[in-house]
């Protein structure tokens, strides 16, 4: 089994390849101060380049874990997680955490096939 690393970040790999799977690892919104659907969209569209330049898509997600600081807003957030996978949704698990840091409002950490 050969493991690929990919787009280095001074403390981890954003991408990584093992076992025809493509692991992201926890990835935030640029703008901190956005609101919960804003940093939603931005999350997504990194994770999709960071996919693309594995060779896979958000269509071939099949596992996703996010981290939310504030559960209220929810339903905000499913609203855009909905109109960005369409029916390819993923298997996916929502956590309520105090804090991300930086402000960060969601971290979202996701698995997808190779190919």
């Amino acid at each position: 089994m050969s493991i690929i690393r990919s787009i280095r970040t001074p403390i981890m790999h954003r991408a990584v390849e093992a076992n025809g799977f493509v692991f992201v690892g926890g990835t935030i919104a640029d703008d901190t101060g956005a609101s919960m659907g804003e940093q939603i969209r931005n999350i997504l569209g990194k994770i999709a380049g960071y996919l693309k330049e594995a060779g896979t898509d958000t269509s071939r997600v099949v596992s996703a874990s996010i981290f939310v600081t504030d559960l209220s807003r929810k339903k905000e957030m499913d609203a855009a997680w909905t109109e960005f996978f369409g029916e390819d949704l993923p298997a996916r698990a929502t956590v309520g955490v105090a804090d991300l840091g930086g402000g960060a409002l969601i971290e979202v950490v996701v698995t997808a096939l190779k190919g």
